[in-house]
């Protein structure tokens, strides 16, 4: 998600804005200290107009497909 903040040239503060959510829940989606809600993943896929999937890689199962 930093990497599609960034080169939308969008600010923390402004994609929390846009997302409705502090600036703080924007650094820990990012961090992966915080897993967004459902809801706030399909807002932040339209935000940047592409899927959750695309956005969110599932580390759990990627590393498990890869053993």
């Amino acid at each position: 998600m930093k990497l599609l903040r960034a080169e939308r040239g969008l600010s923390q503060a402004k994609l929390a804005e846009l997302l409705d959510v502090s600036r703080q829940s924007v650094i820990a989606i990012e961090t992966g200290k915080y897993d967004p809600s459902l809801p706030l993943a399909f807002k932040i896929a339209r935000v940047f107009e592409t899927s959750i999937e695309k956005i969110f890689e599932d580390t759990e199962n990627a590393s498990e497909a890869a053993e």
